[in-house]
């Protein structure tokens, strides 16, 4: 009913683009328009419940119609996506909303997660080696659950705050699609699976990854405490920093990896700033708290600064790997991916952060390919320098 209202209203113009394929993105920012206040009075002042127009509109039912329009093309094609937000909304319904709560439909921070464990991995493989792949596949399961268990204790700490908050409302938790009772069991499966990954590593490991558990456990915490929540998100995101070195070699070298933690840190503090002016509106209505809020205007001197410690971590640590040219070739369009985030965002433009947010999952392949032709370079630069030695 409510959709159909909506596009009898529509001009021609917005009919054309609605038989285009693109309703979804009108709806889209529509219902963004219309849970932009909650209980307050909306431009035609006119009041609005949030939490009836969370029912009504954003619900699976009045959405999945107009969301198969995008599907179909107006040659009458069906177009043909393997996103992971269409792989989610292929799932069996019941399935869907656990899906969602992992935040499988929003890969982006499994990358985020993912992205310090190969840098890791790609150092300590041996001189003119790939990366183990079997390591690789081992971590990426184990970013997968681990950002999903992450997600799943966000949520449940954080429910009563979501449900004041566009953005975030219609979580499972929040939306009541998904009991705390239901989530808590869920969370018992993906920690149960990630301790099985963990435990194909060695011993040293082990213990190493069994550490990080207490920062997983109370890192939602923080925004309600300090205004740094972003830099115990940095301890908890990179830790893979510190454990891609210890599966590969049996202990950490930390002339390497406290370095190449402490970059991964900084990394962290960078994107996750600029995350969150997105939600700084809102954050400061429910009483939370972040960088964005405590930086505000000074943001970007701020990301600056961290920009330059993180780059002189990344030197450091591959100095101390005796990583070569091609790793600070790298290193160079690093810095200038950075300057040019930070320099070009606008930190008053919701879309403009999470365009730049997401760019960092590029940023991140571009060291770990770096890294991986600086390793195989090793192997050209010794056998020349044995060449060498044998002509003298």
């Amino acid at each position: 009913m409510l959709p159909a209202k909506l596009t009898s209203g529509l001009p021609l113009n917005a009919l054309r683009r609605i038989h285009d394929g693109t309703i979804y993105h009108c709806v889209y920012s529509l219902s963004n328009c219309l849970l932009k206040t909650e209980g307050g009075r909306t431009r035609d002042g006119l009041h609005s419940d949030s939490s009836v127009l969370r029912r009504v509109f954003c619900s699976q039912s009045a959405i999945r119609p107009l969301l198969k329009l995008h599907d179909t093309q107006h040659y009458g094609r069906r177009s043909f996506s393997l996103s992971a937000a269409t792989i989610v909304n292929s799932a069996p319904a019941p399935v869907q909303p656990y899906l969602r709560l992992m935040r499988l439909d929003k890969p982006i921070g499994t990358w985020l997660l993912y992205l310090p464990c190969t840098w890791s991995i790609a150092l300590a493989s041996d001189p003119g080696c790939l990366p183990h792949l079997g390591m690789l596949t081992l971590f990426g399961t184990g970013a997968l659950l681990m950002r999903g268990a992450g997600c799943t204790i966000n949520d449940m700490w954080d429910k009563d705050f979501d449900k004041k908050v566009a953005r975030t409302a219609t979580r499972p938790i929040a939306s009541g699609e998904i009991s705390r009772m239901q989530a808590l069991v869920f969370l018992g499966g993906q920690l149960s699976l990630a301790l099985g990954v963990l435990l194909c590593l060695n011993y040293y490991s082990i213990a190493l990854g069994a550490a990080s558990l207490s920062l997983v456990v109370t890192y939602p915490l923080m925004k309600r405490i300090t205004y740094w929540p972003q830099l115990m998100l940095g301890l908890t995101f990179n830790w893979g920093a510190l454990l891609g070195w210890s599966a590969v070699q049996g202990s950490c070298d930390w002339s390497v990896c406290l370095p190449l933690y402490f970059s991964g840190v900084m990394w962290t503090l960078i994107y996750d700033t600029i995350y969150a002016h997105q939600d700084k509106e809102d954050d400061v209505k429910v009483g939370v708290k972040s960088t964005a809020l405590r930086f505000q205007e000074q943001t970007k001197p701020w990301l600056s600064g961290f920009s330059v410690a993180m780059m002189s971590g990344l030197v450091a640590a591959g100095v101390n790997a005796e990583q070569t040219l091609p790793y600070f070739a790298v290193l160079s369009t690093v810095a200038i991916h950075l300057t040019h985030q930070i320099y070009t965002l606008d930190i008053n433009k919701p879309e403009d952060c999470w365009k730049k947010f997401i760019s960092n999952r590029n940023l991140g392949l571009l060291l770990f390919l770096g890294i991986v032709a600086g390793n195989l370079w090793k192997e050209r630069r010794e056998t020349l320098l044995q060449n060498e030695g044998a002509v003298r």
